[in-house]
Order: structure tokens, then C-alpha cells, then sequence
């Protein structure tokens, strides 16, 4: 059975990929991981979140996945001395003086090789392997054919990873300067400002030593979009991922919500299941499509699972992202007896306000807020205040974590 691996920036985003169906969960600490910006894990959440993953019997791997300079060992060494008791079930290194350092701390520590390394071909894989990698997190740009190549080529318990949903990058796996050339972020230590996202006011470019070669860039009034990639998403092709040999999908977003986390894995989690249920009568329900709508993203594309970069370069069309649907809530508790349920508020919601109430394993189910009140009980129009409680009946049984959102 294949592996659903979800994103978690937060320990909040970690509580709700494992509540909404994932098998396992990728994070970083403060230091060393690709997603700087993410709010990230101290060393004591770390722990706790290991502790709670383990107990609901799924897996926790930790990104170490940058580049560091010579002056950053001793704090990394200090940071995985300080995590080692933690029995977290995976790195994810791009750099052999990382996996060796890894090695000397942690010495059982299991080894899975990041996309940052650019593994696109079985020769590597198993030179991987002979290194004592247990995963290879395949290159973005690999096909379906190309990774059905590499399964047929490398050891049988060597696992591969790939990502099937979320954010691309305009550069190889990763491996960009844009963002250090132009203010000083280095992508390749997590801090990526996404200089390809913002809008260039040019018409076309050639090479000086081919000057008859040009490539049109196209501009409207919002700017032009030639680095912008499109975001992914497979959801519509389960059975070729079921049958390709991936051993863990991966949904890309440390940076995203909890929400996005949550909608994400439900989606991935629901059409896996049913595919595993009836791998012969499986059909693809367009409702998935319709919760993935929900969350925000770039234009979709299915990556280069069909398409050669070389023929389809996946840019977007549009600038900015396409906004989810308003996460309004978290249900704190539900009363069996009485039908209220009690909210914790993320944004404003009304009486009157049409809503749908996500829980794991189902589509958003629909209805309207006809009453509220606050914690007290005393009647209510709106749940205005960040985090405030308030209560509402609900025409069906919820149970705590699910998300209260904004209705179609």
C-alpha cells in the first residue's frame, strides 16, 4: 500500500494532516529545512508532535534538506543532538556531509534523499542505496515511463517518492539562484523569496550568440508570467499512481494552511481508499477536483508525469493564486444529545451564512448557520473574534477537528 506523506509548517497543520487521513508526516525545525518561512517546530514540538504521530500509529520525517556552509555544522550537530531521543522515522537530506553527519548522532537514523538532489535515473538510486539510503525523493520532472524504468532497475525494498500535488518550481527539482541573485535569499537554504511569482515588464528575449532564436515572453495589463509554474495536481490519475511503483505521494505546502492541509489530504486520502477498495471498478469522482478548487493554488497541471519540460513548460496564465473557500472554524466538541456544536473561529462567520462542515473521509456537507451563540449560550449574530467559542446546531453529527468553512 502506498504511503500518503502530507506537509506540516506547524504542529497545528501536523495535528490536522493526521487527522484527515495521512500515513505519514514531512516537517523541519527552526534551522536546516527548505521552508524557512514556515513557522516550523522548536525542539520541545518536535518531541510532543513525535509522541502524538506515534500514538495514532503513523510516521514523522524531519527535512534537513538545505545546503549548509562549513561554519553551520556545529549547529546542526547541536540541533540533532538536542532531537535525537525523539525516534523520528526519517531524514530528508540533499547533502552527503548532512546523511554523514546524521550517520555519527544518529546512528540508526533512516536516510531518504531529497528532490534537492536530482536524482533522475536508477544509476544514482543505487548508488543511493549502496550508501544505506532507504528513499529516494525522485526529481519533479520525472514521467511516469521514467519512473517505471527506475523501479524496474533498483532493489526491491528501496522505496521511491514523488510529489503528486501542490507547488512547482521553474528551476530543476529546486536548484535556483534567482532569489540570492536578486535579494540575497538562497533558495537552496530554505529561503526562497519566489522571485519567479513576480510580474516582469519585457516582451522577448534571445541568447547573444543566437540572436535569430527568440523566445516571446506574452504580457497583459497585470505583467508577465515566463517563470511562474503551474501548481500540480494528480488527483484525476489515481490508477497510473497506484500501479507506477511510488511507494509515498507527497503533497507539497509546508507554507500553507492548516486548511489546505486538511483539504488536500482528505481529497488524496478518500480517492486512494477507493482505488484500493476496487482497484478494477475505480472511477474518478469529479467532486475530488471540486474540494481541490477549494484551496488555494496556481492554475493545475499534472506536472511532467505525461510531458517533457522541454514540450510543456507548465507556466500559469493567471497572476496570483486562485483563493479557497473561507475557513471559518474547527469544531471543538460535539453534543450527541443536543445536535450544538462548539467552535473554535478562524474567520468571521453569521447567522444566515451558507457553510459546509469537512470531516475525514467526506465531502464537504453543506447547510446554513440558523442560530448562534456564544460559549454561554447567549444568542448571537456573528462570531467575529479570532478564536473566540461559539455554538451552533448542526443537521448532521460532527466530530471534533472538522473544519467549518464557507459554503459553495
Amino acid at each position: 500500500m502506498a504511503e500518503l506523506l502530507s506537509p506540516a509548517g506547524n504542529p497545528e497543520k501536523l495535528r490536522a494532516a493526521i487527522r484527515f487521513g495521512a500515513d505519514a508526516v514531512y516537517f523541519a525545525g527552526k534551522s536546516f529545512g527548505m521552508r524557512s518561512a514556515a513557522d516550523n517546530f522548536t525542539v520541545e514540538e518536535i518531541y510532543e508532535s513525535a509522541e502524538f504521530v506515534h500514538s495514532k500509529n503513523k510516521k514523522l520525517y524531519l527535512t534537513v534538506n538545505t545546503l549548509p556552509r562549513p561554519d553551520e555544522y556545529p549547529m546542526l550537530e547541536r540541533f540533532l543532538s538536542e532531537i535525537a531521543g525523539a525516534g523520528l522515522d526519517g531524514f530528508i537530506v540533499a547533502d552527503p556531509g548532512v546523511m554523514m553527519c546524521i550517520r555519527k548522532i544518529i546512528k540508526d537514523g533512516e536516510i531518504h534523499m531529497s528532490t534537492q538532489a536530482g536524482i533522475v535515473s536508477h544509476e544514482s538510486c543505487n548508488f543511493w542505496y549502496s550508501q544505506g539510503v532507504k528513499r529516494v525523493v525522485l526529481a519533479r520532472e520525472m514521467s511516469f515511463e521514467d519512473i517505471k524504468r527506475i523501479r524496474e532497475n533498483i532493489p526491491a525494498d528501496m522505496e521511491i517518492e514523488c510529489f503528486i500535488h501542490g507547488s512547482m518550481c521553474v528551476s530543476f527539482s529546486g536548484r535556483c539562484l534567482l532569489s540570492e541573485n536578486l535579494i540575497g535569499r538562497d533558495a537552496n537554504r530554505g529561503m526562497c523569496a519566489q522571485p519567479c511569482r513576480w510580474n516582469y515588464n519585457f516582451y522577448e528575449i534571445s541568447e547573444e550568440k543566437r540572436p535569430d532564436i527568440r523566445y516571446p515572453v506574452e504580457e497583459n495589463h497585470l505583467g508577465t508570467f515566463i517563470m511562474s509554474s503551474r501548481d500540480m495536481c494528480m488527483i484525476e490519475h489515481i490508477p497510473e499512481l497506484m500501479r507506477s511503483g511510488i511507494s509515498s505521494f507527497k503533497i507539497e505546502g509546508r507554507m500553507k494552511s492548516a486548511y489546505y492541509t486538511a483539504v488536500t489530504t482528505n481529497a488524496y486520502r478518500m480517492a486512494i481508499d477507493a482505488f484500493e477498495r476496487d482497484p478494477q471498478g475505480y472511477k474518478y469522482d469529479g467532486r475530488l477536483m471540486a474540494e481541490l478548487e477549494g484551496v488555494s493554488h496556481r492554475e493545475y497541471c499534472t506536472g511532467y508525469y505525461f510531458d517533457r519540460p522541454g514540450n510543456e513548460a507548465n507556466l500559469t496564465t493567471l497572476n496570483g493564486y486562485i483563493r479557497d473557500k473561507a475557513y471559518l472554524a474547527v469544531l471543538k466538541h460535539y453534543d450527541k444529545d443536543t445536535g450544538i456544536a462548539t467552535f473554535i473561529q478562524r474567520n468571521k462567520c453569521c447567522v444566515g451564512d451558507k457553510c459546509e462542515l469537512l470531516t475525514p473521509g467526506m465531502f464537504g456537507r453543506g447547510f446554513e448557520i440558523l442560530s448562534m451563540t456564544d460559549k454561554d449560550g447567549a444568542s448571537i449574530e456573528s462570531a467575529p473574534h479570532p478564536f473566540m467559542e461559539f455554538k451552533v446546531k448542526l443537521p448532521f453529527e460532527g466530530k471534533e477537528g472538522d473544519i467549518l468553512r464557507a459554503g459553495g
